[in-house]
């Protein structure tokens, strides 16, 4: 009777692992972004403002919006005047000016023009195991329900411990993604660069605001329940050979 509760429970939280961590691969949220340029109030157009011009303003200044995920990277713009741009992110009214363009190797944010080619390359390199990481994870939490499902009812020992190490090996390597974007996002100087780049370029003014979008959130609730259906497989594996011994 224990035994059939724990493999409800390591079931009940394989399946859990498995929809999370799949939702984080398949949504292009791990990151949202909004970059804006206030100009200068004394300096319209490159043409410098003195007292008693007439300045006429077309709109509010305008806004870029982005979100990135393993698949793609999207942006549109908009007016800062929008209350509801941000929500545009969140859901299908999306504006039809919205780009998409593939993000597989896509250093975020990081351009081939803003930077010299190795620093371009190693971005490349850290994006590359990024996303090996998170095709790994993605692919042992799959085999590992698969393995799971060949083995009920409590038909070999060998196959869940095989899906439980499975369901561990796939959070470890899921917490190693996670680990590795919040580093790429918050300690490495992307970013910086980036800012840095577009300011000495483009606007002096320049800003660039980030958020952690709900495909990031998704992969530390999967990476939970990867570990303990791994745990619960082991543990049900370990006490059916004890007992057909």
């Amino acid at each position: 009777m224990k035994l059939n509760v724990a493999l409800f429970f390591a079931g009940l939280f394989g399946a859990l692992a498995a929809v999370f961590t799949l939702l984080s691969f398949g949504t292009d949220y791990w990151l949202m972004a909004s970059e804006s340029c206030h100009p200068n109030p004394g300096d319209v157009g490159g043409v410098t403002v003195e007292r008693g011009d007439v300045v006429v303003q077309e709109g509010a200044p305008d806004v870029t919006l982005y979100h990135e995920g393993f698949f793609w990277k999207c942006s549109f713009g908009g007016s800062a005047g929008d209350e509801d741009l941000m929500w545009k992110l969140w859901f299908t009214n999306q504006p039809h000016s919205k780009v998409c363009t593939h993000a597989y190797l896509f250093p975020f944010p990081v351009s081939q023009h803003s930077h010299n080619a190795t620093e371009y390359d190693s971005a490349i390199i850290y994006r590359g195991f990024w996303s090996i990481f998170m095709l790994i994870g993605v692919a042992a939490v799959l085999l590992g329900g698969l393995f799971i499902i060949c083995a009920a009812p409590f038909a070999s020992h060998h196959l869940y411990k095989a899906g439980g190490s499975l369901f561990l090996a796939s959070g470890l390597f899921l917490l190693c993604v996670v680990v590795m974007y919040v580093l790429w996002v918050q300690v490495l100087d992307v970013v910086e660069l980036y800012i840095e780049h577009q300011r000495s370029t483009v606007c002096a003014d320049f800003q660039l605001s980030l958020h952690y979008g709900l495909s990031f959130m998704f992969a530390p609730v999967g990476i939970f329940f990867c570990f303990l259906a791994g745990l619960l497989f082991l543990l049900i594996g370990r006490t059916i050979q004890i007992h057909c011994n």
